[in-house]
């Protein structure tokens, strides 16, 4: 295994119930100290985050990190735009895109460097990911019980779902494989690979906010001959806010919805829409516009009868819709892969 330098970029607004034990995790991991550099954002928290990050500060000292950067924002940049400003800081040869409600394996980052090294044209890292609740959590080792996702699985729809969410681990995510995406809790980029996806100077679109960067960036990694893979030996737990479980009915995908803030189904249904315009091939698009199509409709209706009100994010879609074209433009002139490697991905 290399000894190379890993940066660890923590991005993070009013979390005081999570980042202690989120930092705890990344303070005792074997991969050598000195090779790891930690830069946290705050993004203006008002609780005791900043006093908790300040205090652990002297320990990160003492156990001979390479590096420990805290920049204190007044205002709130948001997640992947304020991880782009940690990047501008990041000498890491690969970044770890942590998220507070996560914990690590103490092995994560030396399972993650074996795996990345084998293969330069890894650009992105997945991680065996479980569900834990951290208002029931104990002093105790961690469940490896309930998976919270592997990944992201496209079908020919363009529906996107968290690989093996709600499900119970039965050793069915055991092998190492290339995956369509990598999910947004905790994604390891390489760093070569993160620079090389900016469009109009955006690693992130800015024009996506808060819900939905996470696929617009892996998607276009793919599109820009990127391998993306899911390492079920790299292990974290994630404190998912919007659901836990299984969705078995229409009932519990009702109750999942509702317990959602309306900004953020609002946003979902905006974004989404914003990622496969930029990213989607138009062939592909064409191939598979039965099933694209079905979809929409019956997305719409569902919309219209049961949330009207995420409808009044239209008149934005429509407003960002040329500088999104534009992007896509420019996305389309760089893509390396090709329609069919891309296509082999929409189950």
């Amino acid at each position: 295994m290399s000894n190379s330098l890993i940066t660890i970029n923590l991005v993070v607004l009013n979390g005081e119930k999570y980042v202690r034990r989120c930092l705890d995790s990344v303070l005792t991991q074997t991969y050598s100290h000195g090779q790891i550099e930690i830069n946290i954002l705050d993004n203006g928290s008002t609780d005791n985050t900043l006093s908790i990050i300040k205090n652990l500060g002297f320990k990160i000292y003492n156990l001979g990190f390479a590096k420990f950067n805290l920049i204190e924002s007044k205002l709130n940049l948001g997640m992947w735009p304020g991880h782009e400003e940690l990047l501008k800081r990041s000498a890491g040869k690969y970044i770890v895109v942590l998220s507070v409600d996560v914990i690590l394996d103490k092995d994560f980052i030396s399972n993650t460097v074996k795996a990345m090294d084998k293969d330069d044209k890894i650009g992105a890292l997945q991680a065996k990911i479980y569900s834990y609740d951290i208002d029931s959590l104990g002093e105790g080792e961690l469940s490896k019980e309930i998976i919270d996702t592997c990944g992201f699985k496209i079908f020919k729809s363009r529906r996107i779902i968290n690989i093996g969410h709600g499900e119970k681990d039965n050793d069915q995510f055991n092998q190492e494989k290339e995956i369509f995406a990598v999910e947004g809790a905790v994604p390891v980029f390489r760093k070569d690979a993160m620079e090389n996806c900016r469009v109009a100077d955006e690693i992130a679109d800015h024009d996506i906010f808060w819900y939905g960067e996470d696929l617009d960036v892996t998607w276009r990694m793919r599109v820009f001959g990127w391998k993306q893979i899911f390492v079920p030996d790299v292990i974290a737990w994630h404190d998912r806010q919007t659901t836990k479980n299984l969705r078995k009915t229409f009932g519990d995908f009702l109750r999942t919805r509702r317990g959602l803030p309306l900004r953020k189904r609002r946003l979902e249904w905006r974004n989404v829409r914003f990622t496969i315009i930029k990213n989607d091939y138009t062939i592909n698009i064409l191939r598979d516009l039965p099933y694209i199509l079905k979809r929409e409709i019956m997305m719409l209706g569902y919309i219209i009868i049961f949330e009207p009100k995420v409808l009044g994010e239209m008149p934005t879609f429509f407003r960002l819709l040329p500088k999104i074209l534009r992007k896509r433009r420019e996305i389309m002139k760089r893509k390396v892969a090709s329609p069919k490697e891309m296509r082999k991905w929409f189950t």
